[in-house]
């Protein structure tokens, strides 16, 4: 198995092959070739190796939901995180991850993946993960019930976003579909208002 520069244009051909179409990109995804490029930005030493493995596989998933879900599946997005997020990447190492990130979270409708996201991104790839909830939550029962029973609400409700940011946006739109009582329970500090209603005397001190 090719290691170093000897995989460089093999990780390149399958991301100019993805790029090219949806049906090409389906044909790497069915010819196993996600796991060697995951294999690649965990194992390979060269940044510059790591950030062509990292744009080929956004060009695996940029292509549509199926895509985004096959990518995903192979734990990829945790893989590019924490590469976007090393203090040692280079520049170029830490662009191509959030450009793959990027790319393949806004065709994801495929929520159990996102989730993790809600825990360990940061604002600016944050964002994307978030909207993707709140397009779909509005539209499917099951996952509004699986969103509060993973403690995905709750996780969004404990966000802070600056009023007025795309991100506060998506997080009231996430309200938005849940019962003000539900939204109630989950918030942060619920429990203390509660107690502040039975003891009122201590909610004025």
């Amino acid at each position: 198995e090719a290691r170093g520069n000897a995989r460089l244009p093999g990780i390149m051909t399958l991301g100019y092959i993805a790029a090219f179409s949806e049906t090409l990109a389906l044909a790497v995804i069915v010819s196993k070739g996600i796991p060697p490029l995951v294999n690649a930005v965990i194992t390979e030493p060269e940044d510059h190796i790591k950030a062509a493995a990292c744009w080929s596989l956004g060009q695996i998933g940029r292509h549509s939901p199926d895509h985004a879900k096959a990518v995903a599946d192979g734990n990829v997005f945790p893989k590019l995180l924490a590469v976007m997020l090393h203090e040692s990447s280079s520049e170029d190492l830490q662009a191509k991850a959030k450009r793959a990130l990027k790319a393949i979270i806004v065709k994801c409708v495929h929520l159990p993946a996102l989730e993790p996201l809600l825990h360990d991104a940061p604002e600016n790839i944050l964002k994307y993960a978030v909207h993707q909830f709140a397009k779909v939550l509005p539209h499917d029962v099951a996952a509004r019930r699986s969103f509060v029973t993973s403690g995905g609400l709750q996780k969004v409700l404990e966000l802070q976003p600056e009023p007025g940011s795309k991100l506060a946006d998506f997080v009231n739109a996430i309200k938005e579909v849940y019962p003000p009582e539900v939204v109630d329970y989950y918030s942060p500090n619920y429990s203390k208002t509660l107690l502040d209603m039975l003891d009122p005397t201590a909610a004025a001190e």
